[in-house]
């Protein structure tokens, strides 16, 4: 097989791997997908556990983002020791989060992609990303809204990505990152409706 074939289903089969739904219902003994949001992430993690037993909520939660976000950056790390190029290293960052939000194990459900992206970015475009999450920790600690702190920090990469990097280096493109961000703006749909009527959760 190609090697670089072989990169890209590894990217996208070890990104589909739903940390949290194992993580809640190894440790927690819930099905994350039948409460809450029904979504596989940290957040819905958080919200499931929280009042069952608040300390394993938090715990686990922030292991689903570390496992989310470091499985996208593991296939590419390993691309990059093999001598990838960035037209490689930025098809794996994409089928990352495409594993993600589209899991071959969840009948091609999954999560939002917003850990994921953050690995990725973070290993493809670390300054750009350092950005995002102060934006994303400043809008979360005063709005406490979950989903709107990603989206705008999402935003703010892609906004600081063209300042940054008016050429992304060596693929001269903005095409992946407006991708993934494609992906990530439509798995939150249902959440930005939910902004839009004001029924949006907050995350206390």
């Amino acid at each position: 097989m190609n090697l670089n074939i072989a990169l890209y289903l590894s990217a996208y089969l070890i990104s589909g791997i739903p940390f949290g739904l194992i993580l809640a219902k190894v440790f927690g003994g819930v099905d994350i997908r039948e409460a809450g949001s029904g979504n596989i992430g940290a957040t819905n993690v958080l919200r499931v556990l929280k009042d069952k037993n608040p300390k394993l909520a938090k715990k686990l939660s922030i292991i689903t983002v570390l496992l989310d976000a470091l499985k996208g950056v593991v296939v590419l790390a390993i691309a990059k020791l093999l001598g990838a190029d960035d037209n490689v290293l930025w098809t794996i960052a994409v089928l990352s989060v495409i594993g993600h939000c589209f899991s071959p194990f969840l009948k091609f459900e999954g999560g939002k992609g917003v850990a994921t992206s953050l690995g990725v970015f973070m290993f493809m475009l670390p300054v750009e990303t350092l950005i995002a999450v102060a934006t994303w920790f400043i809008v979360g600690k005063v709005l406490k809204i979950s989903s709107l702190s990603s989206l705008i920090g999402l935003l703010v990469f892609v906004l600081s990505s063209f300042i940054v990097h008016p050429k992304i280096p060596e693929i001269n493109t903005h095409a992946p990152i407006i991708i993934i961000a494609f992906i990530v703006f439509y798995k939150h749909i249902p959440n930005i409706i939910r902004l839009i009527k004001r029924e949006e959760s907050r995350v206390v």
